[in-house]
C-alpha cells in the first residue's frame, strides 16, 4: 500500500510539472506566431520587466505562503507562472533557430531524465550536494548581474556551464528530497501542497536547465 502511495505522489508530482512545461511552450509558441504581439512585446520595455517583476513575485509568494492557502490557489499560481516564463521564452526564442531549439530541449530532457533518476535510485545522501550547489547558484546569480553591465564573453561561458553543472546537481538533490517526500504518508491537502511544491522544484530545474543548455547548442538566426 505505502509504494502506491508512494508511485501515486510522484505520478501527480510530474503531471503538475509537464502541465507546467506544456502552458509554458504553449504560451511562447501563441506569441511566437504572432508578429504583431511579439513586436508589441518588444518595443514595450516596461511590459516585459512587469512580466518579470510578476514571475518573481508569484514564485516566492507560492513557495512561502503554500501552507497557508488554498491547494486550488497554489495550482493556479504555479500554472500562472508558467505562462509568464512563456512569454519571455517567446522572445528568447526570437533569438534562435527552431533546429537548435529542439536539440537543446532533447539534450535537457535527456539529462534531466537521468539525473531525475540518479536522484530517484541512489543511496547517497544528497543534501550537501544540494547545499552547495544553492550557495553557488547565488554566486552565478550575482556573477550573471555583474556581466549585464561587464558584458565579458569569458564570464558568460563560465556562468553558462557553470549554471549546467548547477542546475544537474539541484535535479539530482530536489528528485531525491521528492522521492523520501513519497513516503512520509502524507495525505489530503498536505500531499496535494507537496506535490505542486515538487512539480515547482523539478520544473525550475528543468526550464533553467534549458536555456543554459540553449547558449551552448543555440544557433543565431
Amino acid at each position: 500500500m505505502a509504494r502506491e502511495d508512494s508511485s501515486a505522489f510522484l505520478t501527480k508530482v510530474f503531471a503538475w510539472m509537464f502541465i507546467g512545461l506544456a502552458i509554458t511552450g504553449g504560451v511562447a509558441a501563441l506569441i511566437g506566431s504572432n508578429d504583431a504581439l511579439l513586436t508589441d512585446l518588444t518595443e514595450s520595455p516596461g511590459i516585459l520587466i512587469g512580466i518579470i517583476i510578476g514571475q518573481l513575485v508569484l514564485v516566492i509568494a507560492l513557495i512561502a505562503a503554500i501552507n497557508r492557502m488554498p491547494v486550488g490557489l497554489a495550482m493556479l499560481m504555479f500554472f500562472l507562472y508558467s505562462a509568464t516564463v512563456g512569454v519571455t521564452f517567446s522572445l528568447i526564442f526570437e533569438l534562435y533557430t527552431t533546429e537548435s531549439i529542439f536539440t537543446a530541449f532533447f539534450v535537457t530532457a535527456g539529462m534531466f531524465g537521468a539525473l531525475a533518476v540518479f536522484g530517484a535510485v541512489t543511496k547517497i545522501d544528497l543534501s550537501r550536494v544540494g547545499a552547495i550547489a544553492f550557495m553557488a547558484l547565488i554566486g552565478l546569480i550575482l556573477a550573471t548581474i555583474v556581466n549585464l553591465f561587464w558584458a565579458n564573453e569569458t564570464l558568460y561561458w563560465v556562468t553558462t556551464y557553470a549554471g549546467v553543472l548547477i542546475f544537474a546537481a539541484l535535479t539530482a538533490y530536489d528528485m531525491q528530497k521528492i522521492k523520501q517526500l513519497s513516503h512520509a504518508g502524507l495525505e489530503g491537502e498536505a500531499e496535494s501542497r507537496a506535490s505542486i511544491i515538487g512539480a515547482l522544484s523539478l520544473y525550475l530545474d528543468f526550464i533553467n536547465l534549458f536555456l543554459f543548455l540553449l547558449r551552448i547548442f543555440g544557433r543565431a538566426r
